[in-house]
C-alpha cells in the first residue's frame, strides 16, 4: 500500500474508529470543544436548511447536533464502525460509502447543505467529491467545509503536497496515524471555483487561548449559468 494515498488514510481510520469516536463522544479534543463544533454548527444553521448531508460523518455527532432544527439527515462515511455507532445513537439516516462512490451518485436526492467537516485529508478522492457536490445541492443550497487553517497547520514549505500524519496530544491507544494531503488557501479556493462553485464566505474561527485561527470554514454556492 501507498504510505501516501487515499488509501492508506481510509486504512488508518479503520484501526482507529473506536478510539476516535470515545474522544468526540468524551470531548477531548480542545480546539473542537472550544471553538470548531459551535463554529461548524453555526454556519450550517445560518442558512436555515431543510435538509444537510454529512459526508465524512464519523460517529455521526453533528447530526445528532442538528438534529433538533433540521428535518431531514443524512450521514456518510466510508468505515463501517463508525456507521454503526452512528446509527445506534441516531439523529439521521446513514450510510457506509466511499467518496469515490458519492462521486458517482451513489447518494440519492439532493440536499440544502452538504457539509465535510475535517473530513477532507485525501487528495484525488477529494478532487473527485468535489466535482460531484454541486448535483447533490439543491436551488440556492451551499458546500460548507471546515478544515485545518493552511497557515497554521503547515511548518514545511507552504506547497501542497503530502504530509505524514500525528496522534500527538492523543491518548496511546491511537495507532497507525493517517497521511494526509496539505493545500494551500489558494488551491482550497481553487477547488472551489474549478468545480463550478462560487466561494461566498471564508472564515476563520479564532482559538480563544492563542488567538491563532483554529481552522477555516468555507462556504460554497453553485454558480448560476450565464445568460451569454
Amino acid at each position: 500500500m501507498n504510505p501516501h494515498s487515499d488509501e492508506r488514510i481510509v486504512d488508518s481510520w479503520e484501526k482507529n474508529a473506536t478510539q476516535w469516536a470515545a474522544t468526540v463522544r468524551n470531548r477531548k479534543v480542545e480546539s473542537r470543544k472550544l471553538v470548531t463544533d459551535k463554529a461548524i454548527v453555526e454556519s450550517i444553521l445560518s442558512h436555515s436548511p431543510e435538509s444537510v448531508m454529512d459526508v465524512g460523518c464519523g460517529e455521526g455527532w453533528l447530526i445528532r447536533e442538528l438534529a433538533p432544527g433540521v428535518p431531514h439527515l443524512a450521514g456518510v462515511d466510508v468505515v463501517p464502525e463508525l456507521i454503526e455507532l452512528a446509527r445506534t445513537a441516531g439523529g439521521g439516516s446513514f450510510l457506509a460509502a466511499s467518496y469515490e462512490e458519492v462521486a458517482a451518485g451513489r447518494i440519492e436526492g439532493a440536499f440544502d447543505v452538504v457539509v465535510c467537516n475535517f473530513s477532507l485529508l485525501g487528495k484525488e478522492s477529494v478532487e473527485a467529491l468535489f466535482g460531484a457536490v454541486p448535483g447533490y445541492l439543491k436551488s440556492g443550497g451551499v458546500f460548507i467545509v471546515q478544515t485545518l487553517h493552511p497557515v497554521v497547520a503547515n511548518d514545511q514549505a507552504y506547497v501542497d503536497g503530502w504530509r505524514e500524519g500525528s496522534w500527538d496530544g492523543f491518548g496511546s491507544e491511537f495507532v497507525d496515524p493517517a497521511p494526509w494531503y496539505f493545500r494551500t488557501l489558494e488551491s482550497w479556493v481553487a477547488l472551489f471555483s474549478d468545480n463550478g462553485l462560487r466561494l461566498a464566505s471564508m472564515r476563520e474561527p479564532l482559538h480563544p487561548d492563542t488567538g491563532k485561527p483554529a481552522s477555516v470554514i468555507f462556504t460554497g454556492e453553485v454558480i448560476p449559468p450565464s445568460n451569454f
